[in-house]
């Protein structure tokens, strides 16, 4: 019988948000393929240091061990490697013991394409250009950015903070605050306090790592859950209101009011952030691993409203 891949969480993966290969890809930008591939292939049994999304991928399939002869997680490398130099990640993961089994090396074509195949939940890559294509796809991606200097991921829990308008929500209400402001924002969240929003990138994910959750006792679950928003009171009423329709519960909700994101998402010890804006994970990138999720098309329509005015940043 075909193996199952739809009872599953899957995460997708390049080699390059997996391991440390920032030396190579520099290579292969400076020098050309041929070089990049020759240095690969020289130095294919060298050991690899773990990338930014290291940390996340070796937590989530830990959690293959808690419930006997039950699989929550797989991970499939998704690369544009050849499978010719795509032979130094599998090398690496075998010497990290990492269980994972599954790739697509394209040869330099797009990945996008091979997302849906895979059933892939959530694609994390450093290219931007895949990322894009990913989001325009309807898969949840993030383009991740550099590994924290001196992080250290939580021993017993695995912590993912999303953003929530244009990450877990719709564009909608952000479209808004970009194009009329912070005052017609809150009259908008206000006046549909109790309707629900619609799902954005990341909901699908939200809802997968919710489903995981639920197979545990809750003092006993290995996955813990923050929203770490701008939003503040009372549009954070729009936001519960939400969560209660999709019948999701998160662990913790921050809502910070144009607070800085950063220091919160360090004490709440996240293996990973996502957030819309570059401002916000370039800023949080500094203290836990964090992805960039682009809007679908590249860009958020907006007129020109001063950022100035408000503080919903």
């Amino acid at each position: 019988m075909p193996y199952d891949l739809s009872d599953k969480l899957v995460i997708g993966i390049s080699s390059r948000a997996l391991f440390d290969l920032e030396a190579e890809n520099a290579i292969y930008d400076q020098e050309g393929v041929d070089a990049y591939a020759q240095y690969q292939r020289d130095h294919e049994n060298d050991p690899l240091q773990p990338g930014t999304a290291f940390p996340l991928v070796k937590a989530l399939l830990q959690l293959n061990e808690l419930i006997p002869e039950r699989r929550l997680v797989e991970v499939v490398v998704i690369s544009r490697n050849t499978p010719d130099t795509g032979l130094r990640a599998f090398n690496a993961i075998a010497a990290h013991k990492l269980d994972i089994s599954r790739a697509a090396f394209t040869g330099g074509g797009p990945t996008a394409p091979y997302l849906q195949a895979f059933k892939i939940d959530l694609f994390l890559s450093r290219d931007t250009g895949d990322v894009q294509e990913a989001i325009d796809a309807g898969v949840a991606a993030a383009q991740l950015y550099a590994a924290p200097l001196d992080y250290s991921a939580p021993d017993k829990q695995i912590r993912i903070a999303f953003d929530g308008d244009a990450v877990l929500f719709s564009a909608e209400s952000e479209r808004i605050f970009a194009e009329k402001g912070l005052e017609a924002f809150a009259r908008h969240e206000q006046r549909h306090r109790k309707k629900a929003m619609k799902e954005g990138p990341f909901a699908k994910l939200l809802l997968a790592l919710s489903a995981i959750q639920k197979q545990f006792p809750p003092k006993q679950c290995p996955v813990r859950i923050a929203i770490v928003t701008a939003r503040n009171s009372p549009a954070h009423q729009r936001v519960i209101h939400t969560l209660r329709t999709w019948n999701v519960t998160v662990d913790e909700a921050f809502f910070l009011g144009g607070l800085n994101k950063a220091e919160v998402l360090q004490a709440f010890g996240a293996h990973m952030f996502f957030d819309d804006q570059e401002g916000h994970v370039q800023k949080a990138a500094v203290v836990v691993p964090s992805g960039r999720v682009p809007y679908k098309g590249g860009t958020l329509e907006r007129t020109r409203v001063p950022r100035t005015r408000a503080v919903k940043e």
